[in-house]
């Protein structure tokens, strides 16, 4: 009996040993030969990613064969600022090097300007709007290829392309485990395009648009198709820019026979809006321009003319908010940047409504790609990131930072001509202060921006009764308001990084905070600590001769 209840027993541990053996396989391999969650659905592969499980709406296609994508899905893949038009009922997108406008009403498309004609157009549908993304290759620079209906494969011509061939018939497997489904079969000889490779294996896409694995020695002749294409930028090294201010009542600098040590960019005020409803532009350039731009390259300066606002505010508004007249006011930049041969657009727009801090930045997004496409640089100057409404909220910085080349922070005015208390222009502190903080809360990266710094400061003046006033004194006039100079003395304020003077009249106490050799030397230490793009000078013919010797120096340009 004993020995019978033992056999039976052994025999139920070894089922149930047997049982628990099945029970982890299944764990272990079952996840391979699930079922696929996009059967059914057709595949959408960008640079060999399927993202069709991520997707906020399937997408689909027509029966001329044109691949629509829904609007929110083309933001989240191909451009986080495209945009919905409602006045003018169009979608607006954009690229590397390239704005497209899309009409919802006609098969139409706005391509930097010039029309394409379309097989499908924008669309809405149960309130989504979808794109036909088929037809907007030129435009985000991709190939697309639409196999059986099945499968949308999406490769972006800037990335590399390898391919390659097997060496014989081919299971492709779902993943590299030693048991794993099979996703596709090839042919020996069949081409392949190579993803990745790992421990002796190789992800590959089939021409069926199918990702999976097979063992690298089973592939021969690897090819590249395509180089991936690095973006070069127009300057190597720090950016060392000087603004060139003139009005447009007077002929642009004769700077013949001249040279700036250090300087690699010049900013010529060549532009600036006009007052009124619609946009006109004063083109300075026209008033000596030409000879400034010829001796600009002769010494080897960018030259990135100043495009301003003159600060009116409602023009600037009135401009902003019309989509006709801001897309005629990028047209008329494009141009002038070509007919001057310029290298760059420097965006010095300021004193602007909070409410208009959007479509500001849709100026940039709009703008930015229409001059990158023939090489041409756009910087936005903007003011530090406080809690003034017309001189800082109306900036999206970090938008702005991500759609131009280089955002400029102009350091300056920290105490203004505003202010009630007396005060720096720049100190070292308050620079530093802001710094941190288009890095950190502006989210601005280190290599897009350039620090700003000014080449004047502020003479104080107050009276018995404590009220303060102060006049623009440049740095090189200095000297010459301090009377009896030598007798006046200078103390070093480290905080600021600056000298301070003060002296006292029979009715008024004055102060300055100087701005010379040593304070610009601090600012300019402030650019090689933080990693930043380069530094910018406000304005030329300010100066004492030894800045460019020192920002020269610091910088290495």
């Amino acid at each position: 009996m004993k020995k019978k209840l033992n056999k039976k027993m052994i025999r139920n541990i070894i089922i149930v040993v047997i049982m628990l053996i099945i029970a982890t396989l299944i764990l272990i391999f079952s996840p391979n030969f699930k079922k696929d969650p996009n059967e059914g659905k057709i595949n959408f592969i960008i640079n060999n990613n399927n993202v069709t499980g991520k997707m906020k709406q399937e997408l689909f296609i027509d029966e001329n064969g044109v691949v629509y994508v829904s609007m929110d899905d083309i933001e989240n893949y191909f451009d986080g600022q495209i945009y919905y038009d409602k006045e003018n009922e169009q979608i607006i997108t954009t690229s590397e090097t390239k704005v497209a406008v899309i009409s919802l009403k006609d098969k139409v498309m706005k391509v930097n300007g010039a029309e394409v004609k379309l097989l499908g157009t924008a669309i809405r549908k149960d309130g989504i709007f979808f794109i036909p993304i088929s037809e907007l290759g030129n435009v985000y620079n991709i190939e697309i290829e639409n196999i059986n209906n099945l499968v949308v494969t999406v490769d972006s011509l800037d990335r590399e392309l390898i391919k390659a061939d097997t060496t014989k018939k081919l299971s492709v497997k779902y993943n590299t485990k030693l048991i794993s489904k099979t996703v596709d079969k090839l042919e020996a000889g069949e081409k392949v395009i190579v993803v990745s490779e790992k421990d002796g294996w190789t992800k590959v896409r089939t021409s069926n648009g199918k990702l999976g694995y097979i063992k690298t020695k089973d592939l021969t002749n690897k090819t590249y198709v395509r180089q991936a294409i690095e973006k070069e930028k127009q300057i190597t090294g720090k950016i060392n820019l000087v603004w060139d201010y003139y009005s447009e009542y007077v002929n642009a600098p004769d700077r013949m026979g001249t040279t700036i040590q250090g300087i690699n960019v010049v900013a010529p005020s060549f532009f600036s809006l006009k007052n009124g409803d619609t946009f006109s532009i004063n083109d300075n350039a026209k008033r000596g321009g030409e000879e400034y731009i010829n001796w600009a390259k002769a010494n080897d300066y960018k030259v990135w003319a100043m495009f301003s606002n003159n600060s009116m505010r409602e023009t600037t508004s009135k401009i902003l908010n019309n989509y006709e007249q801001r897309e005629k006011m990028i047209e008329e930049i494009v141009s002038l940047a070509i007919q001057y041969d310029l290298d760059g657009i420097n965006i010095d727009f300021e004193n602007m409504n909070m409410e208009d801090k959007d479509v500001f930045s849709r100026f940039i997004i709009e703008l930015a790609p229409r001059l990158r496409e023939y090489g041409i640089v756009t910087s936005v100057d903007v003011t530090a990131p406080d809690g003034s409404e017309n001189w800082s909220l109306c900036y999206d910085r970090d938008l702005i930072a991500n759609e131009a080349d280089y955002i400029v922070f102009m350091a300056y005015d920290q105490y203004g001509v505003s202010s009630t208390t007396p005060g720096t222009t720049a100190g070292a502190d308050w620079v530093e202060a802001n710094i941190n903080k288009f890095l950190g809360q502006e989210a601005v990266k280190k290599e897009k921006l350039i620090l700003g710094m000014p080449l004047y400061t502020r003479l104080w003046k107050t009276d018995i009764n404590g009220k303060s006033t102060s006049t623009v004194v440049n740095m090189n006039q200095i000297e010459e308001k301090i009377p009896n100079a030598n007798e006046v003395e200078r103390k070093w304020d480290e905080n600021t990084k600056q000298y301070y003077v003060e002296y006292d009249s029979e009715k008024y106490r004055y102060q300055m905070w100087l701005e010379e050799s040593n304070s610009i030397k601090e600012k300019l230490n402030l650019i090689n600590k933080y990693e930043l793009a380069g530094g910018a000078f406000w304005e030329k013919d300010r100066e004492t001769q030894d800045i460019w010797e020192i920002a020269q120096e610091v910088l290495n340009t």
